[in-house]
């Protein structure tokens, strides 16, 4: 499960809980950014957790990101295709 941030982290438990729901037998967690306490809960929850910063002051994801944009579902689709059919 990766995020690119994760303030309170409720986008991140409700994934992981979805996952388990699934029958996910391991749960990964990858995010960009998130305090302290919101990571020592994730550790609890997910079988492994990747954070990048985990800064003690903390306000907002955004603040970390030089441009924090959303990006359109279509922009992430035609992304995973060129993945898909980039030779590695």
């Amino acid at each position: 499960v990766v995020d690119d941030g994760a303030a309170t982290g409720g986008t991140l438990f409700a994934a992981i809980r979805a996952a388990r729901a699934q029958g996910a037998s391991r749960i990964v967690v990858a995010v960009g950014v998130a305090p302290p306490d919101t990571c020592r809960r994730l550790e609890r929850e997910a079988d492994e957790l990747h954070v990048l910063r985990e800064p003690a002051s903390f306000h907002a994801v955004g603040e970390f990101y030089k441009s924090f944009e959303p990006v359109e579902d279509e922009k992430v689709l035609e992304l995973l295709r060129r993945a898909a059919t980039t030779p590695s």
